[in-house]
């Protein structure tokens, strides 16, 4: 497999022209649904495999799961904000900073399957519970240059979900476990 497709399993994201709410719906299933799907493909893993690189120069299984931790309650905080701010300006990070941090690199994974287990629940209810114009809102991306919609960004977290969560299942598919 070429290193685009590892770095990529359901390729790049890509906002969908028009949101519609069956769209929006999938996405708040994709991001409800996470957790479990989660724990059932890291369930067999032992430490050798949470060790292991997903891709070639890439971050290991471990430091995905403590991404996901970090990048969604990112994702949820930046909800929170956009719908209780006018037009926030949300915080960047590093990311890959992040997943080197000692928390991310050598830390047991079941704390971030709890952060995930909590946050989900919530933010996939808050979610459910927009009017339309809520879907609306908007934050300011400072590195992006841009408002985001919460409509747009649910679309991308749900991606964000699925996207980490095939770079496992393609990672054990490629190593028979």
């Amino acid at each position: 497999m070429n290193l685009e497709k590892l770095k990529y399993p359901i390729g790049k994201f890509e906002v969908p022209k028009d949101i519609t709410d069956e769209i929006l719906q999938k996405c708040i299933e994709d991001i409800a649904s996470f957790p479990t799907r989660l724990r059932q493909v890291v369930n067999n893993l032992n430490e050798s495999h949470l060790n292991t690189e997903y891709r070639p120069g890439g971050w290991t299984i471990r430091q995905l799961l403590n991404h996901c931790a970090d990048s969604h309650m990112n994702g949820f905080m930046r909800v929170k904000l956009t719908l209780t701010e006018e037009k926030p300006v949300i915080k960047p990070y590093l990311e890959a900073s992040w997943a080197e941090l000692e928390d991310s690199r050598d830390y047991p994974i079941e704390s971030a399957l709890s952060i995930l287990d909590g946050i989900h629940p919530r933010w996939s209810t808050l979610l459910k519970s927009f009017s339309l114009d809520q879907w609306q809102r908007t934050f300011i991306h400072p590195e992006q240059g841009r408002e985001i919609t919460l409509a747009a960004n649910t679309c991308l977290y749900a991606w964000h979900c699925n996207h980490h969560l095939a770079h496992i299942t393609t990672l054990k598919e490629s190593k028979g476990w």
